[in-house]
């Protein structure tokens, strides 16, 4: 019983003269389809053009700048406490 009522109510949906119109505005419109299209200059790997850093593509921009700075706080890091001395070198320096 309760599916020949859900059949009626779809046949009433259906065969309904604002069921068009209902269904036009429940369809997906693509607003934002055309947000991809770019403004400016192409953008290209950091490898292409490894001198102009206002070319490259945000994310390679990213990466090579924390890369950059990982590098430099490690080197200032070892350069100013004078790096990992090894065991056997404190030990024959101790003796």
């Amino acid at each position: 019983m309760a599916s020949s009522i859900a059949s009626m109510a779809a046949r009433r949906f259906i065969s309904s003269p604002s069921s068009a119109s209902q269904a036009a505005s429940l369809a997906h419109r693509r607003g934002f389809a055309s947000a991809a299209d770019h403004h400016g200059p192409a953008k290209v790997n950091f490898w292409s053009d490894p001198m102009s850093p206002s070319k490259w593509k945000e994310e390679h921009f990213v990466i090579v700048s924390l890369a950059g700075w990982g590098l430099l706080i490690t080197g200032g890091y070892k350069f100013f406490t004078g790096g990992k001395k090894s065991n056997l070198e404190t030990l024959e320096a101790t003796q």
